[in-house]
């Protein structure tokens, strides 16, 4: 009796064990299809995609384009990737013979459209049109940063973004411009103080967090779930091409206000009858780039040979708007002045006296004569040898930028020359 009921016991544990083992697959299998159900048969592509909200935005939003003449191509990387893995498939795609919704139906708040802002010239019109289809649509400008460096056309504003909502769908489309480099460019999505903050959830948005800049993509058209769209000639190029576009655009007001502040010191200087060179990280700039070197902390950098010194120059340049920032060292040993400009720009000037062998700053230079150039929108002074001027200054990786310049010690001609007793400290270290 006692070893049937261990049988028997045996038996129901294994019965109970397959039904509860039985059940979790059904639960497992339930609970996927009634959470994942929509996507996966859109995924899959089943017919069902073709009726949702989603579609629908899609399909209006690329007829809309079409008929109003805007060159869109498809930027979305969801989409793309998928395209890219079924690339024969979409190639060989002709129009109408689509039964199933298989990339443009896959879940998604957002799907992702372009255009070249040179090849679109009636922007107001399709933007009406849009409207009266029913999307509600934003556009986003803001100012054109490539004229930033034409004191005459800073300030104008382009479009940047069109952001258009149907339903619960929104279609984004980023407006590329062109750039010198012949690059495609398209600018941060800035929202101003009268835009709804709440239209969309921007901050889920690709392609305006920051600048970006694209390689021009050959384009290709195709048929993607029954719609004629143009995409990149080769889809995941441009998708790898997404995580690193980010662009920096160089800072335009600062070397404009460089400029403004070179121009009046030569002015000042001119002025006063005293003479002056490029010098330092200006004098590298020209030599180098033929600019200011965007990211020095003193864009202008002067030098004057201290036989040249007038006691009122302090005053001179203080007249002309310029305020003095630090005056270092004695008139006769190492004299060096700093004065801040407009947007906090500031001016340095260096003035060399001549030894036996060499000229000396603070640092050491070997002798040289002065000779004309132009920089700026001016004719000035740089030394005649300049490579060996900006060599011993710079070293032989002058070719190389260094964002971490430190003028105490990264200068190769720099040389302990003594130290000011602390009775005179108050004289030769003046902080204003």
């Amino acid at each position: 009796m006692s070893r049937i009921n261990k049988n028997m016991v045996l038996a129901l544990l294994t019965l109970t064990s397959s039904a509860f083992l039985l059940f979790q697959l059904y639960y497992y299998k339930h609970y996927l299809s009634t959470k994942n159900g929509a996507g996966l048969s859109k995924s899959k592509g089943s017919r069902i995609g073709f009726d949702g909200t989603q579609w629908r935005a899609v399909k209006k939003f690329i007829m809309l384009t079409s008929n109003q003449n805007v060159p869109v191509f498809l930027i979305d990387p969801l989409v793309l990737e998928l395209i890219n893995k079924n690339f024969e498939q979409v190639k060989n795609t002709s129009h109408g013979s689509i039964s199933q919704c298989r990339f443009f139906c896959v879940p998604r708040d957002f799907t992702a459209l372009a255009l070249q802002s040179h090849l679109w010239r009636n922007e107001e019109g399709w933007f009406r049109v849009a409207e009266n289809m029913g999307f509600q649509c934003l556009k986003i400008e803001s100012k054109d940063p490539r004229l930033d460096r034409i004191d005459s056309l800073s300030g104008m504003e382009i479009p940047l973004h069109y952001i258009c909502k149907l339903a619960t769908h929104v279609i984004r489309l980023v407006v590329f411009h062109e750039t010198s480099g012949n690059h495609l460019w398209h600018g941060c999505l800035r929202l101003k103080e009268h835009i709804d903050s709440k239209f969309v959830p921007f901050r889920k948005l690709q392609f305006g967090l920051y600048p970006g800049a694209f390689d021009r993509p050959e384009l290709q058209q195709v048929t993607v779930d029954g719609l004629e769209v143009l995409i990149p000639k080769n889809p995941m190029s441009f998708v790898e091409e997404v995580p690193h576009c980010r662009f920096i655009e160089c800072r335009y007001k600062e070397a404009r206000s460089a400029k403004e502040l070179l121009q009046l010191a030569a002015k000042t200087l001119n002025k006063l009858g005293v003479p002056f060179w490029l010098s330092s990280g200006t004098c590298l700039g020209w030599y180098r780039q033929c600019n200011i070197i965007p990211y020095t902390t003193a864009p202008g950098d002067l030098g004057i040979f201290i036989q040249d010194y007038k006691s009122d120059i302090i005053l001179a340049f203080q007249d002309a708007g310029l305020l003095l920032k630090h005056k270092f060292g004695k008139v006769e040993d190492s004299l060096e002045l700093s004065f801040q400009g407009k947007d906090d720009v500031k001016l340095d000037i260096f003035f060399f006296c001549e030894e036996t062998d060499h000229m000396r700053n603070g640092y050491l230079f070997p002798k040289f004569t002065l000779c004309w150039t132009e920089f700026v929108d001016m004719t000035v002074h740089v030394p005649c040898k300049t490579l060996e001027y900006i060599e011993a200054n710079y070293g032989k990786t002058r070719k190389i930028p260094v964002k971490t310049w430190d003028w105490k010690r990264s200068p190769p001609n720099a040389q302990p020359s003594g130290i000011w007793p602390v009775s005179e400290w108050d004289e030769v270290i003046q902080l204003y």
